[in-house]
């Protein structure tokens, strides 16, 4: 199948840039939200970020009008009818997810791929509401989702080779590079991640080190960019603690367990750079 017109679905942080990423490719986007003003959110960052590579000398003005004249915006999921793949990009509630997948297939041409960009819920589950999940799959960029080269493309209990090849050199055009996945709860990355930055916040929980130590052996003896407390304050506590507990509630392993002090800070309303505090103080 010739890949001519993408559908996105959410215009919020990742839904736009992977929306930017597939205009500056060459494709034609269809952007939709659930309202307007979510839509033009939306556009108003890709023009922003396309404003600053023309500032930077990156892109040409002519090259920004074209690729901004690719992405439209719409509130209709009906305008999704003319995409051949629609990527989803909504909140990681499955539920939601699951409302929308049903909804998707019967507006969505028979021959078209949906795609999710979750993070780590099950796209079995997602495919099961629908009549074609062979051609459901995972798509999971990473965020800025301009600047971030990796995709994990995740295999569903149904995805057929055919969606999961078409989904591989999909990532490659849009300038990506895909890693093979298998669905399991958080899939590669963030089922590695995620425990990693837990068990940061138990060695400050027990007094071992202070944050800034903690951040600061992390990046001097393991050669991270960021340290995991700063790294978890960026990503925000709150989406931190839901990703956690998936995991755990997922595979019932007590490894696997949220670390009370995130919990008590999420409680106490200290996300992290959002709020202005997490494990470090921003105001």
């Amino acid at each position: 199948m010739e890949i001519k017109t993408i559908g996105v679905v959410g215009a919020g942080t990742m839904g736009n840039g992977i929306a930017q990423v597939a205009a500056e490719a060459g494709f034609n986007v269809i952007m939709r939200d659930l309202e307007e003003r979510f839509v033009q959110r939306g556009l108003d960052t890709i023009k922003k970020n396309l404003g600053r590579a023309v500032e930077k000398g990156k892109k040409s003005q002519a090259e920004t009008d074209a690729v901004l004249s690719r992405i439209r915006g719409t509130v209709e999921l009906s305008d999704l009818k003319e995409a051949d793949v629609v990527i989803e990009a909504i909140v990681e509630n499955m539920p939601l997810k699951k409302e929308l997948y049903a909804q998707l297939d019967s507006v969505c041409k028979s021959e078209a791929v949906l795609a999710s960009n979750t993070s780590g819920l099950s796209i079995t589950e997602m495919a099961s509401v629908t009549k074609r999940p062979e051609k459901v799959v995972g798509m999971h960029f990473f965020n800025p989702v301009p600047v971030m080269k990796l995709v994990e493309v995740i295999k569903g209990t149904a995805t057929d080779s055919q969606t999961f090849e078409l989904a591989m050199e999909l990532a490659r055009k849009l300038g990506k590079e895909p890693i093979s996945v298998n669905e399991a709860p958080l899939f590669v990355v963030n089922r590695i991640l995620v425990p990693m930055i837990n068990e940061a916040a138990f060695v400050l929980m027990e007094g071992i080190a202070s944050a800034e130590d903690i951040d600061r052996g992390m990046m001097l003896g393991a050669n991270h960019p960021i340290g995991p407390l700063a790294l978890a304050d960026l990503v925000g506590l709150d989406v931190l603690l839901a990703v956690m507990d998936t995991l755990y509630h997922e595979t019932q392993d007590s490894k696997y367990r949220s670390c009370p002090l995130i919990r008590k800070l999420v409680r106490a309303g200290h996300l992290g750079r959002k709020s202005g505090r997490g494990f470090y103080n921003y105001q």
